[in-house]
């Protein structure tokens, strides 16, 4: 308990974290392991790089002093938790687990950088993942919470049990908690030979790392999109109250449903289709070539700007309802005119939106109305809006193995492909490479493990 307050503390259960000036970066004092830090871009201790902008930070909250040869004690519990990374699904070796065994050999300053290394790039790697959102796809932006790992790692000092404080920062939701288990338990398979096994190893330890880039904790109401499920599930106090099928994007790269968060404000009844430029280049303008009169039979319009536009109605692209949820991919729930897409084990044949095969069920919770009255507004026949209650957060992700609403761990398809690529990063040799690639930072060549 004492070790899941501190990491709430911490996390601020997912609030921004007051301004902390001794956290920030500052000119280190100039003492002989500040001038160590201080002396390359990049500090490397025995082939190992460091993160010198975690370290500054903590030792910056120590006056630039070693702090481990006097603390024996906590710098051999949070040793013990670095070696045991792997029950997280974590390399041990992202953090220097091989050194840290023998940092004996080390010179003492270099063996008290080494040991904040680890302690500092572990703790982080459990608060918002080893692969963080800046080193991702552009499409998985799902993020936690900040959370000070400089100020985490002082506040496991100072506790009775160091390492339970530092791993009481990975998440407690019961698809963490499961897919922890079956690792040990596939382990076991793979280790008598089992490839079915091995092959599911990796996909637990990929969902495991999607689930520390979740908010701590996670929203009690709040809306799930789960697109490898092809379903969205209402949670209401935790605890799912309907869930219903959905059609995700396509598998080719450009109209895949991103991974996001954002919230829904409001129900739009009703509503038009403006239609994405690109989509009406690649798809509607080709189609007028050969047919002048297919905005006309299609309710299309050409607005003043250029853009197309589809009128609403029950043959519109939309449906009848759409969930206002701003975000910047431009992906929405809502119906759609077609019910016979719901029927199919595949359902991914959208330009990236979530059509919702019960939607006036949906709208109905999230609006707290009875559906006689989402029923009455779409019979108007015009377009409204209509704000909820309370906005309720919504989340698109793309989880492979994951606990259902039956409590029971599923896996599912990766139809997306996005595994193999989230696995290699996992590795230590990937890793490494990945860091001298720039900005996007995607791996080449994934090799496929289904």
């Amino acid at each position: 308990m004492i070790a899941l307050a501190a990491a709430c503390a911490l996390a601020a259960c997912g609030a921004d974290p007051e301004p902390d000036p001794v956290s920030a970066p500052t000119p280190n004092a100039d003492t002989e392991l500040g001038n160590l830090i201080d002396g390359a871009p990049e500090s490397v201790i025995a082939g190992e790089r460091l993160n010198v902008g975690l370290l500054r930070r903590f030792y910056a909250r120590h006056g630039f002093e070693p702090v481990w040869t006097t603390r024996q004690a906590q710098a051999n519990s949070l040793v013990a938790a670095v070696l045991r990374a792997g029950d997280q699904g974590l390399d041990p070796e992202l953090f220097h687990a091989n050194l840290l065994q023998h940092r004996a050999t080390l010179l003492p300053l270099e063996r008290d950088l080494l040991l904040s290394d680890a302690f500092l790039s572990y703790a982080d790697a459990l608060a918002r993942g080893a692969v963080p959102v800046e080193r991702r796809r552009d499409d998985e932006t799902l993020t936690p919470g900040p959370v000070d790992v400089a100020a985490a790692l002082d506040a496991a000092i100072g506790s009775p049990d160091p390492a339970a404080v530092i791993e009481a920062l990975a998440p407690a939701t019961p698809t963490y908690l499961a897919l922890r288990q079956a690792l040990q338990r596939y382990r076991s398979d793979a280790s008598a030979g089992d490839k079915v096994a091995t092959n599911r190893l990796r996909k637990i330890e990929v969902n495991l790392e999607r689930q520390r880039w979740l908010p701590r904790p996670l929203p009690p109401d709040r809306v799930w999109v789960n697109v490898a499920d092809e379903r969205v599930v209402l949670y209401r106090a935790d605890w799912p109250v309907f869930s219903t099928r959905v059609v995700v994007g396509q598998d080719v790269k450009q109209n895949q449903s991103p991974e996001f968060r954002t919230t829904i404000n409001a129900i739009v009844f009703n509503p038009p289709w403006v239609i994405p430029r690109d989509i009406a280049t690649e798809e509607i303008l080709p189609k007028l070539i050969h047919d002048p009169h297919y905005l006309t039979r299609n309710d299309m319009v050409m607005l003043p700007n250029g853009e197309m536009e589809q009128l609403p109605g029950p043959d519109a692209g939309l449906g009848l309802l759409m969930f206002d949820m701003p975000n910047r991919f431009e992906v929405y729930l809502h119906d759609t005119p077609d019910k016979s897409v719901f029927s199919r084990d595949d359902r991914r044949i959208s330009h990236g939106c979530i059509r919702v095969q019960k939607p006036r069920e949906l709208a109905a919770l999230l609006m707290q109305q009875p559906i006689d009255m989402i029923n009455q507004a779409i019979a108007t026949g015009s377009t409204t809006r209509t704000n909820l209650p309370a906005s309720v957060p919504v989340f698109v992700v793309y989880q492979t193995a994951f606990v259902d609403t039956d409590g029971e761990l599923k896996f599912c398809q990766d139809f997306y492909h996005r595994d193999p690529g989230i696995w290699q990063q996992l590795q230590r040799y990937h890793q490494r490479q990945d860091r001298m690639v720039q900005a996007d930072n995607r791996p080449t060549s994934p090799t496929p493990f289904e």
